[in-house]
């Protein structure tokens, strides 16, 4: 005898060996011997054998016309064998009844499962809903072949084109656009990623970057909403100064300004100026609501986004030829030991008396300029006070040397930084195809060490002085200088070893940064209020709003620096790429055995893996030729020629950096400074 069973949803067939009260022992075509549960036999025949019997009943199920199995079967719950005995006759032969079980099986919209072999047939109404969805399934599914079919023949549907990122990045995978991408990528063999570029669906490798990155970061796009520049209705002193600003031709938020007074006598003030949009911009406004969804000012070769309206950056810049209101601090120093004698926050108007550019004048201030007691008026600007950059000049030194102290080490930066500039870039941003120039600038310039060294003085005064009247803000610190020891971000005053500074507050950039904004809210309160401030300040100890305002700025200030990597990376190669340049000297950072060495260009902005060297040494100098580069996945493939006879230490506090800055790994679903201030 022969069994007709359902095991896991399968109909299976089997000889009967043996049977009991609640099983039986049934033996499969393949030999394999089941214990199967009475209620789980369907069927008993003598004939035929199970492999036909299953044969003859698929052949039944597919002649029965299901519209007219529903119309017979009746509105209460019935067998299969009773609709195989009203649909054929009384006499259904067993090939007959199981025909009509798969087929009932089979149109689950029709008759919906009541028990083992028992069924209840839908409505009208829910017939008629199930057979529009699966012609609407049809209908999708005939779609996603012909979208794969003009994929595989090198045509990207516009569906698909629109949600390119979305489908590489950020996938729906029951979106039709997806399963096409899919399917093409299956049929054709070809990766997804490469199969678009194919297809016509990534105009050039920098769109691809910049979409991503758009998509990524700024899926509303990066317009602002119109927006008026609140002003500031405090009444505030005019200060007795005159105050230059140091950054770059390119630089519209225009953070701080740099003060001296008291030359030739004991005791010289230093005056370091911010920029005060805390005093109009309130926290909940909506000036506040866009800074915090942006976080940060987004750098990039040729192109920025800011994290505030122009409109709004300019009614707060410290532009030069008028007084603007400031959160000033003054540090008065010995004129000889330059120990720090007293400091005073103050709010006020600084009147700004130039915008200084260092890109302009890095070639003319320079330290033997400095140093010379009567050097010749600089071109550029004959009124550049020299006097004035000389003392700060030569206190940026003597902070630098302090702070060295505290980290137990000299900082050391081997590498310089690189300008970049696009030539011709359109108002709107660049396109990719623009020739790029890329300029050497070494680290620890004098305006540079100025700047750096006051920024420094200032978080660090600040953030201490913030504690001491317990009113709480946004720090970063690092608990050492050992290897692994990276820089945290918290509301606790903290020590930052790698600066060697007892407390770290970003206060010093708050157009562009919206912790220092965050913690100039705080200092104005401290400036206007004193012991009582953090009674009145905004934020108050254990806010739970400022964890997520930290929480916020890593994520978006991490994706920011990536891109602003990725794209240096970018230019970088299509520099190599427009001047033919195919050899390098290159030094080798990172060495494992087994592993082809990392190595970084002696001359340009640009880290690779060394393929066919030696065993190299860290430090060796060797000569590569770039032999192949993908601008998508931003990855250089240099070919190993020979050895240099000279050699360079290697700083291992740039090594991570060195490594972050390599190629770009696409996962497609199927830098910090000691100043710990931005390259703008």
């Amino acid at each position: 005898m022969y069994a007709l069973f359902e095991d896991s949803g399968k109909f299976m067939t089997g000889r009967v060996m043996s049977e009991a009260e609640a099983s039986a022992q049934i033996e499969l075509d393949s030999g394999k011997r089941m214990k199967v549960k009475s209620a789980n036999v369907l069927m008993k025949f003598d004939k035929p054998q199970p492999a036909e019997f299953m044969k003859a009943g698929q052949a039944v199920a597919a002649d029965i016309e299901t519209d007219m199995a529903w119309e017979f079967a009746p509105d209460e719950e019935f067998g299969f064998v009773d609709l195989a005995q009203d649909y054929f006759s009384k006499d259904a032969t067993p090939a007959q009844q199981l025909g009509m079980l798969l087929r009932l099986f089979e149109a689950p919209h029709y008759f919906r499962r009541a028990g083992k072999g028992r069924f209840r047939k839908a409505s009208a109404d829910v017939i008629q809903q199930a057979l529009v969805a699966i012609e609407k399934k049809k209908q999708v599914q005939a779609q996603i072949t012909d979208w794969a079919a003009q994929l595989m023949q090198g045509v990207c549907p516009e569906s698909v084109e629109r949600q390119l990122y979305k489908i590489l990045f950020k996938p729906d995978k029951n979106a039709a656009e997806y399963k096409a991408v899919v399917e093409a990528a299956r049929g054709s063999n070809t990766p997804p990623l490469a199969l678009l570029q194919q297809a016509g669906a990534i105009r050039s490798a920098y769109d691809f970057h910049w979409q991503r990155f758009l998509f990524e970061n700024f899926p509303k796009g990066t317009a602002f909403p119109a927006l008026q520049a609140p002003a500031i209705v405090a009444d505030l002193p005019l200060a007795a100064v005159q105050a230059y600003s140091i950054d770059d031709s390119q630089t519209t938020e225009i953070d701080d300004a740099l003060s001296v007074q008291g030359l030739g006598t004991g005791s010289i003030t230093v005056g370091i100026h911010i920029a005060a949009p805390g005093l109009a911009v309130q926290p909940g406004d909506a000036i506040d609501t866009v800074g915090r969804s942006r976080f940060s000012t987004v750098y990039m070769p040729g192109h920025k986004i800011t994290m505030l309206p122009d409109s709004i950056v300019q009614s707060y810049t410290l532009q030069e030829g008028r007084a603007c209101p400031a959160l000033s601090l003054y540090v008065r120093f010995d004129a000889d030991t330059l120990e720090v004698q007293h400091s005073e926050t103050r709010l006020e108007q600084v009147p700004i008396a130039a915008n200084l550019r260092h890109d302009q004048l890095d070639a003319v201030v320079t330290e033997a300029w400095l140093n010379n007691p009567s050097p010749s008026p600089s071109p550029q600007d004959p009124a550049m006070p020299h006097a004035e950059l000389a003392f700060l000049f030569r206190l940026a030194q003597h902070l630098k040397a302090a702070r060295e102290v505290v980290r137990g080490k000299p900082e050391s930066f081997n590498r310089p930084d690189y300008n970049f500039r696009l030539v011709d870039t359109p108002e709107a941003g660049p396109q990719g195809n623009e020739t790029v120039q890329i300029s050497v600038r070494q680290r620890g310039a004098p305006l540079d060490l100025i700047v750096a060294e006051a920024m420094i003085l200032a978080n660090s005064t600040w953030g201490q002085w913030l504690a001491s009247l317990g009113v709480p803000a946004i720090y970063r610190s690092q608990a050492s200088l050992a290897p692994g020891i990276k820089v945290r971000m918290g509301t606790k005053a903290l020590p930052h070893a790698g600066i060697g500074v007892p407390s770290y507050a970003w206060s010093t950039s708050p157009l562009r940064r919206y912790t220092d904004l965050v913690n100039q809210w705080q200092l104005i309160a401290c400036a206007r209020n004193g012991a009582t401030a953090a009674l009145v300040a905004p934020f108050k100890p254990k806010d739970a709003e400022l964890f997520g305002i930290i929480s916020g700025f890593e994520t978006a200030y991490s994706a920011y620096n990536a891109h602003q990597s990725s794209m240096e990376r970018f230019w970088t190669m299509q520099h190599l790429q427009q001047q033919a340049i195919t050899e390098l000297d290159a030094t080798v950072f990172k060495s494992f055995p087994g592993e082809p060495p990392m190595a970084r260009a002696n001359a340009l902005p640009l880290v690779f893996s060394v393929s066919g060297a030696p065993p190299l040494e860290r430090g060796a100098q060797v000569r590569v030729r770039i032999t192949a580069m993908d601008l998508i996945a931003l990855d250089v493939h240099a070919q190993y020629l020979h050895t240099l006879d000279t050699s360079e230490p290697v700083n291992e506090a740039e090594e991570e950096d060195d490594v972050a800055a390599g190629p770009l790994h696409i996962a497609v679903d199927l830098s910090e400074t000691a100043t710990e201030e931005p390259q703008a």
